[in-house]
């Protein structure tokens, strides 16, 4: 398979090193501004910044490349690439983090938030803990988190900081050097407190999902997500 890294940051040069020990090729490494032919890859990985996102996968789907997007903080536009993927029968994964531990504890998550959801004397509230070059906060798997909560509960929405509205969550997100994700959800009453917690400890497990959603999306059409990919549906 060849394969279009579009941003070669870190978060890129991990994805190199797990697709090159599955016996891909990768045809071409863009930066922020780098000038390409798409249509030199049979798919994209897109981890590039917030500004060039929604250009990079505009650009694979106008060219019929499957693209995959870990990137973050352009999600204003997410509905404009989906009706763009679908006018183009094209191909497109987004999903704010490709681990697959991750997209595990995103459905635990939203089951512990259904058994939780009746019991009004416990405070819910999050902490998300990333490297201090991380761009966006909250993390946009604190989001998919809140987002999970929300669905199954009486949460109206989420609040950036240790304090929010009753009817909201409050979301922590702390900027440490090199700490690659951790994200904790706590259920908290006078009694007791739940917490349920996921720690990556490397970006590898990022790097391993997103190149399996490569694998899977190569000649598949549609929207899809890595609830899809894991059959988790």
């Amino acid at each position: 398979m060849k394969i279009a890294l579009l941003g070669y940051g870190r978060m890129g040069k991990e994805i190199e090193k797990i697709a090159l020990s599955r016996g891909h090729e990768i045809v071409i490494k863009k930066d922020v501004d780098t000038e390409i032919d798409i249509n030199l890859a049979d798919v994209a990985i897109d981890f590039s910044v917030p500004t060039s996102a929604y250009d990079n996968i505009t650009n694979c789907i106008n060219n019929n490349v499957p693209v995959i997007s870990g990137t973050t903080g352009w999600l204003d536009k997410y509905e404009d690439a989906v009706a763009l993927c679908k006018e183009k029968d094209g191909a497109f994964i987004y999903a704010s983090n490709f681990s697959l531990g991750v997209n595990i504890f995103f459905e635990l998550n939203k089951q512990l938030a259904k058994m939780m959801s009746s019991l009004e004397d416990y405070n819910i509230s999050m902490e998300e803990i990333h490297h201090t070059k991380k761009l966006d906060a909250p993390s946009g798997t604190a989001i998919t988190l809140a987002e999970g909560i929300i669905e199954n509960t009486t949460k109206n929405d989420w609040e950036l900081g240790d304090k929010a509205s009753e009817e909201n969550i409050p979301i922590v997100a702390k900027r440490i050097p090199e700490v690659p994700g951790t994200h904790t959800v706590w259920y908290d009453s006078e009694v007791d407190s739940i917490e349920i917690k996921h720690t990556a400890h490397s970006r590898k497990g990022f790097a391993l999902g997103a190149v399996v959603a490569a694998e899977w999306i190569l000649d598949k059409k549609g929207v899809f997500s890595m609830k899809d990919v894991l059959n988790i549906r």
